[in-house]
């Protein structure tokens, strides 16, 4: 049964809640991120960007113990605020294409251990170890992992009543999404989430893989260093957004090869011809249209490939997957792609990204194909994660991506 906690956020003050609110670090281009840590000096983004203040780029382990002093500097001005009780959190995102609402709450270590929460993804133990220092200095997280449940019409009934209320939050960003946030601090409303999630025997992670690893990891060391511990220390859990399965939205990631590994084009469709039926679809913008079909961009021309059932074996869900099937069929035995992580001739494009992208990309002669397929379906995930298999890298681009400093975890 899964144990799913409120917890005494640190969080912003209502009055600079949009301003200290940031997208994901990695989402800045240099221009934005100068200009937001210039004119905005309640983003949070200076917390984790602590060099700024002095001018000068800062690493390491250095750079750890001043993200710490930023974050103590936002507490002491007021600008971050801890509630008093623990609380749960429903945090809802619109935006012009979809909304979501999920739960901000402490999920526990001790269930990613025994798999209670399943994990679907590889994780690499140098990340996870960096991670885990990162975190052991500065005491704190604000980037919620992603864990996804089945639909559960209480929980449903119950935001709902609560969405109702005046939020604690309200704010637009440039992107035209609107964040809202709301406290549940009532004693009745926190045992009966308590109460659905306990009942749960299994959730998944839908996004952040290395974030609970390395909250795993966290959590391992503090018991053994901690003589007096009972496993009720905040270090013995993480925080997580808990979004109901029909509120994901899953994308796809399609692939861009810089070269054809010494074949020409015709060789290579002919090697594409033992797994794959071809299709020229000449200039037309084709995407599949179900499982184990792929569009293929090249020289200047769309290809549909089906894939010949005769001649392909499915084993067990892993084998199903159509990026496994890329992967196992074209990218390594025709390509040479070994490593799907750090081979320099391989690049990823997410699917909320349309084809016009592929197609310009490959069209100036960075690339010299493109392959897209389908987006991968929650059952899929939870069926690979359920038989302890792991999909292949950039196998699933997974919405929403949630804003930095709005809830902050102590531990």
């Amino acid at each position: 049964m899964s144990k799913i906690l409120p917890f005494k956020a640190v969080r912003p003050a209502r009055a600079y809640a949009g301003l200290v609110a940031s997208r994901p670090y990695e989402d800045y281009k240099d221009e934005e991120l100068r200009a937001q840590l210039e004119y905005n000096p309640y983003s949070f983004l200076h917390i984790i960007n602590p060099g700024y203040k002095f001018q000068h780029e800062i690493g390491g382990e250095k750079r750890f113990g001043m993200v710490k002093n930023r974050y103590l500097e936002f507490k002491e001005e007021g600008t971050l605020i801890q509630d008093k009780k623990p609380c749960y959190y429903i945090y809802k995102i619109c935006s012009r294409e979809a909304s979501c609402c999920g739960i901000i709450a402490a999920a526990s270590a001790e269930d990613y251990e025994k798999n209670v929460i399943r994990r679907h993804e590889d994780t690499i133990a140098q990340r996870e170890e960096l991670f885990k220092d990162y975190l052991k200095v500065v005491g704190f997280n604000t980037e919620p992992v992603l864990l996804t449940y089945p639909d559960n019409p209480v929980i449903d009934e119950l935001l709902e009543s609560i969405m109702a209320t005046r939020p604690e939050y309200e704010f637009a960003t440039y992107n035209k999404e609107r964040h809202t946030l709301w406290k549940i601090e009532d004693e009745a409303n926190i045992e009966q989430i308590k109460s659905e999630f306990g009942a749960m025997e299994k959730l998944y992670i839908a996004d952040g893989h290395h974030r609970s690893a390395s909250s795993w990891l966290l959590a391992k060391e503090s018991k053994e260093q901690n003589p007096d511990h009972t496993g009720e220390e905040p270090y013995n859990y993480f925080m997580s957004y808990l979004i109901s399965e029909s509120k994901l939205r899953i994308y796809e990631f399609s692939r861009l090869i810089k070269d054809l590994n010494g074949y020409s084009k015709e060789e290579f469709l002919i090697r594409l011809d033992e797994w794959f039926r071809i299709e020229n679809r000449g200039i037309d913008l084709y995407k599949p249209g179900q499982k184990h079909h792929f569009n293929m961009y090249l020289d200047g021309e769309f290809y549909s490939l089906f894939l010949r059932n005769t001649n392909y074996e499915f084993t067990n869900s892993l084998s199903k997957l159509d990026s496994y099937i890329l992967f196992e069929k074209i990218l390594r035995p025709i390509l040479g792609i070994e490593d799907l992580r750090y081979d320099n001739r391989i690049e990823y494009i997410h699917g909320r990204n349309d084809l016009i992208e592929l197609k310009t990309r490959v069209d100036s002669g960075e690339f010299a194909v493109g392959f897209g397929m389908l987006p991968a379906e929650i059952e899929e995930i939870k069926q690979i994660a359920d038989e302890n298999l792991t999909m292949p890298p950039k196998s699933t681009y997974i919405e929403p991506k949630l804003r930095s400093g709005l809830t902050i975890y102590e531990f």
